[in-house]
């Protein structure tokens, strides 16, 4: 059974950077096949896909937050991160890890609520 927990903070001031950590257990992700996303749902809105790292290392992240957005992953780990920088209250927001594969999102973490204020 896989699992993914995110962890970080869980207040930001306004301007600064958001880290998360997705720790993944029961899976690893260099695994032939997968994807390891990050989703974001901010209060009273629909989830927001913000990126992913595939299995081989690459990357891909939305195009409205391209410019803010960094995945990376710690394979000795198995934990992959978030970095959104320049952050303002628009990013408050539970977010979410999860494993994609081919046909859907199959395996979340639980989310955790971040809030941007001073």
């Amino acid at each position: 059974q896989v699992q993914l927990q995110e962890s970080g903070p869980g207040l930001v001031k306004p301007s600064q950077t958001l880290s998360l950590t997705c720790t993944v257990s029961g899976g690893s992700i260099t695994t032939n096949g997968y994807g390891w996303t990050w989703i974001r749902q901010p209060p009273g809105k629909g989830l927001e896909w913000m990126g992913a790292i595939v299995y081989s290392g690459s990357t891909g992240y939305s195009p409205s937050l391209k410019s803010r957005t960094t995945i990376s992953r710690d394979t000795n780990k198995n934990q992959f991160t978030l970095q959104l920088s320049s952050v303002t209250p628009e990013d408050t927001a539970v977010y979410y890890c999860a494993r994609v594969t081919s046909a859907s999102y199959d395996y979340w973490g639980k989310g955790t609520l971040v809030t941007v204020s001073s």
